[in-house]
């Protein structure tokens, strides 16, 4: 797992955005064309930060079983 798999998805999204512009039904198309776009780019966003947060924590885990004389 990368990067790249943030890249990807962005990728995937921007496309399901456009064909969403394209193909929006004619009545009530600015309301359907908003809220289908915002909702993929919130959802987007939110998945790419949990991910980058679980692929980069800022905090390195550290081991609870260990003894106090070898714990740091």
């Amino acid at each position: 797992m990368s990067g790249y798999t943030v890249i990807i998805v962005l990728v995937v999204v921007v496309a399901i955005s456009c064909l969403t512009w394209v193909f929006a039904p004619k009545e009530n198309t600015t309301v359907f064309r908003s809220s289908v776009i915002l909702g993929l780019a919130m959802c987007y966003l939110m998945w790419a930060i949990t991910y980058l947060a679980q692929l980069h924590p800022l905090e390195a885990p550290r081991r609870s079983d260990l003894r106090p004389e070898f714990a740091e």
